[in-house]
């Protein structure tokens, strides 16, 4: 049984479903995670400068000047740490990206570059990052309605998605981007780790990107049929998304076309032509 499909446990009461523990992708970058994927990518910001001159023991690499959107880049400078020893570096140069309280809280778990591209590499390979983005949990229940006209998701089941959905549109793309390039030689190392030396990370951040753009923005009640142990989708085309897809569609219409505008915003920003990316989605019903 596909676990991705809108799963629930029955209960006496209809309409409600346990809370379980489980990510979103982006996003993140998402922010996501989706969302998840989406919010690791844009876990990047222009740092401060240092209070004191680094020591030669603690040497940096060299600044990286590029144009962005809108004006000249600015010159960055990430210290030359290693992966394992990472985090602390890179949540310094996240911190001034959002001011979001629940992105900060996110900023928090362990490991963010290897769960950013080991998330990335499953939305691109159509897996869910669910296992790796868990921090990604929202509040309160899964819903849906029950009618003599068969079951539908609640409305109101999306807004536990509020706080993904303002983090993303919080973030800076461009100030990511940058950092991106930054960073890239710790990217680089974790995906190594993951068993594809010499191979491209931006061609998997690409198709990685391209999946969550193709997750449709669906208008309107989506119908389900309920399975032994969750539900499913009762439209053909919906219930055939890859499992990342789901995940972001759980996030409801305001949620995908929040994650895929900024998705936009950070290709552009990385100068990746629009004509490697899926046509805007526009809404069905």
């Amino acid at each position: 049984m596909d676990e991705l499909h809108l799963d629930h446990e029955p209960e006496p009461e209809p309409g409600e479903e346990p809370k379980k523990v489980w990510g979103l992708a982006l996003s993140v970058l998402a922010v996501l995670a989706a969302a998840a994927a989406v919010v690791y990518f844009v876990f990047l910001k222009k740092p401060l400068p240092p209070a004191e001159p680094a020591p030669a023991a603690a040497a940096v690499t060299p600044a990286e000047t590029e144009a962005t959107p809108g004006g000249p880049g600015e010159p960055l400078i990430f210290p030359a740490v290693g992966l394992g020893e990472s985090d602390p570096s890179v949540r310094e140069f996240a911190a001034a990206l959002s001011k979001d309280a629940d992105f900060a809280k996110w900023l928090l778990t362990k490991d963010l570059v290897r769960k950013f591209v080991v998330s990335v590499d499953n939305v691109a390979n159509g897996l869910s990052p669910k296992p790796h983005i868990d921090f990604f949990e929202p509040e309160g229940v899964f819903r849906v309605i029950r009618t003599r006209g068969g079951t539908t998701v609640d409305p109101a089941s999306y807004m536990r998605y509020e706080p993904v959905i303002r983090a993303v549109r919080s973030l800076d793309a461009a100030a990511a981007a940058r950092l991106y390039r930054a960073v890239k030689p710790l990217v680089k190392e974790a995906y190594d780790e993951l068993g594809y030396p010499g191979v491209d990370f931006d061609d998997t951040l690409v198709r990685a990107m391209g999946a969550l753009l193709g997750t449709p923005i669906v208008e309107g009640p989506i119908r389900l049929e309920q399975k032994v142990l969750s539900f499913a989708m009762t439209d053909p085309a919906l219930e055939g998304l890859d499992p990342a897809q789901k995940q972001l569609l759980r996030m409801g219409p305001a949620g995908v076309e929040a994650v895929q505008a900024k998705i936009r915003e950070i290709a552009a920003a990385l100068g990746i032509p629009a004509s490697r990316l899926p046509r805007a989605r526009t809404p069905q019903p």
